[in-house]
């Protein structure tokens, strides 16, 4: 039985007369940029996060860049960010005049921690970029002591943990409310996805805010009279008003994925050479991947491609090693644990509509990979 690595269509279905009806109430109002649907989205993401200000922006690249761009970076001025993540979080912080320090991650998590952050640290690091990889948070309550004690700021990446959530002392802290600023992305695979491209940044400092605010709109809120050099980074009314139709089922998909997930875990355990993902007892994990370390990965591709069992390879290529940053002088060898993973992860399909028999279906198609 095929089963499709991500089918769109289905969560379109599921929920057609809500997403049409949003669709026809921007169209009809002929208000496409930033407006009423825009503020209504910052609003009710900002209280799904607990945290007081939400920013909408055009993309998750720009809700990186922005905040970076924020800070004013002198030239010289650093950001550790790790090298196992997509190519937008290092390119963001190279566009906002960054230089960008690449560390390792957790062998276990895919994750940095504030050892792997220090690891890479110097003394011009101004910012560190801890990327939630696959929807699962990084030790935060660590990351954030470490830049406080050295004065940088703690930028997330949740461009795949919207409603990830972790335990602290004060009780849970969810994702865009553990750092100093977050960036989402809206991209159509995310958990929360729209019609095309889409971010939002989060924070708690409202100056921050205003002048990512700014940044958005070519550095100024009055029009014509511009207080910095800003961009184009205008979220658009059609976007916002599908991402707020979707938001109310967000948590019921997470729990879905997170079903699947289990099951996964369940077929999968003790399959020598397979190696399930670890989440750690105090995180919440919402799935926007479930990715596996294996051995004779490509192999393992090569079987599931056969049988039009979809999956994915995020991702095959350390961020130290693509040509573009090599002036930076990244080499093979400096970063171990990147360079593995590279060479074993595989996503599974995860997306909430995938019934209980198709992801049997796939976990069948692994043991029996691993069985022969």
């Amino acid at each position: 039985m095929p089963v499709p690595f991500l089918d769109l269509k289905l969560q379109y279905q599921s929920i057609k007369p809500e997403l049409d009806a949003a669709v026809e109430r921007v169209v009809t109002s002929q208000g496409f940029i930033l407006g009423p649907e825009v503020q209504g989205l910052e609003t009710e993401i900002a209280a799904y996060l607990g945290v007081p200000h939400a920013v909408g922006v055009a993309s998750g690249t720009d809700a990186l860049l922005l905040p970076l761009k924020a800070l004013d970076p002198e030239p010289g001025d650093e950001v550790v960010l790790p090298a196992f993540t997509f190519f937008a979080t290092a390119g963001a912080a190279w566009n906002s005049g960054l230089k960008p320090v690449f560390c390792d991650v957790d062998p276990d998590t895919f994750n940095v921690t504030a050892a792997t952050l220090e690891a890479a640290w110097t003394e011009r690091t101004r910012a560190v970029v801890p990327v939630h990889l696959y929807g699962q948070m990084a030790p935060m309550a660590e990351i954030r002591a470490l830049a406080r004690a050295r004065g940088a700021f703690v930028l997330e990446d949740a461009a795949q943990a919207i409603g990830a959530k972790q335990k602290e002392e004060g009780g849970w802290v969810m994702t865009g409310a553990a750092g100093d600023a977050c960036a989402f992305s809206f991209f159509p695979t995310k958990n929360l996805g729209g019609f095309g491209d889409g971010g939002m940044v989060t924070t708690a400092d409202e100056a921050f805010a205003g002048k990512v605010g700014k940044l958005r709109v070519h550095g100024g809120l009055q029009m014509y009279h511009h207080e910095m050099v800003g961009t184009n980074s205008r979220l658009d009314a059609l976007q916002a008003t599908v991402l707020r139709a979707k938001l109310p089922h967000l948590e019921g998909w997470a729990g879905a994925r997170r079903r699947n997930a289990a099951l996964y875990d369940e077929m999968l355990a003790g399959i020598e050479g397979v190696r399930t993902p670890v989440v750690l007892p105090v995180n919440h994990h919402v799935y926007n991947q479930y990715t596996l370390r294996v051995e004779r990965r490509d192999e393992l591709r090569s079987y599931l491609n056969e049988r039009k069992i979809g999956n994915g390879l995020y991702y095959p290529l350390g961020l130290h090693l693509q040509e573009c940053f090599a002036g930076l002088g990244g080499r093979e060898g400096d970063l171990p644990v990147t360079e593995r993973l590279t060479r074993e992860v595989v996503s599974l399909p995860i997306f909430p509509e995938l019934t209980e028999g198709q992801v049997t279906e796939v976990g069948e198609a692994i043991r029996a990979f691993y069985r022969g």
